[in-house]
């Protein structure tokens, strides 16, 4: 993790948390003009992409249509023209049908940080990150009515196994996190709580979008509540870094 302007050596989790997402300057210089935009992939794994994608597509428009639990993975095979043990090569379980499209965000906020402006913090970082989504309707941050997105989010929040599988998403996406931070205790804590205002913050706008609200309508309150959040967030991290609980 970054503190004071230096990568901090090994991953035993030493110094503060603060220093993990707050302060420290950048530790390494990252040519991308996009901090969040994804590696180069080859021609072979963006085939592959397009099948993850063809499949999910498919499955989805079903589950939508008749609801998660009535649509069976043999009859998502069959849409997909795919033998049942073709597509658990793809996805391991029936919840990543419908949650593929998450698993392109697992590593985000990682990228996020390893690809920040020199000087900026991570924590500084993933805050312009997370308004600039706002500011596009980024469906992650839960501030979008489009219509699609709203009945995808729906039969999300409303299929308890799909939720449940949802936060094994934001697990890894939390421990991509905390590896970027440096790797350690100090950072599994930073890393967690970082996760966590994102998850709360995304829940609440969807919240009130759902509740008839349009994301126009939202947006004022979205960012008060997120600069309020980040405010929330490194004041903790620095209490936590001066050894108070």
């Amino acid at each position: 993790m970054v503190m004071s302007g230096e990568k901090a050596g090994g991953g035993n989790g030493s110094g503060s948390v603060a220093g993990a997402v707050g302060e420290g300057a950048r530790g390494q210089e990252s040519g991308q003009e996009e901090p969040a935009a994804p590696p180069r992939v080859s021609l072979r794994e963006r085939k592959k992409q397009l099948t993850y994608r063809a499949i999910s597509d498919a499955a989805i428009a079903m589950f939508l249509e008749r609801g998660f639990d009535k649509v069976s993975v043999a009859e998502v095979a069959a849409a997909a023209d795919i033998s049942k043990p073709t597509l658990f090569r793809y996805f391991p379980a029936k919840e990543d049908l419908a949650l593929h499209r998450f698993a392109d965000h697992e590593d985000e906020a990682a990228r996020v940080v390893g690809g920040r402006e020199p000087g900026e913090s991570p924590l500084d970082a993933l805050r312009r990150h997370f308004l600039a989504g706002l500011d596009r309707r980024d469906p992650v941050t839960g501030l979008c009515d489009a219509p699609q997105v709203l009945a995808f989010h729906r039969l999300l929040y409303g299929t308890p196994s799909l939720v449940a599988r949802l936060y094994a998403y934001q697990g890894r996406s939390e421990a991509a996190l905390a590896r970027a931070l440096g790797g350690g205790v100090t950072a599994r804590l930073a890393a967690g709580q970082v996760v966590a205002v994102l998850r709360i913050l995304a829940e609440e706008n969807w919240r009130r979008i759902d509740a008839g609200e349009s994301a126009d309508a939202v947006y004022a309150g979205a960012v008060q509540a997120a600069e309020e959040a980040f405010v929330q967030l490194r004041r903790g991290l620095e209490a936590e870094g001066r050894g108070t609980s």
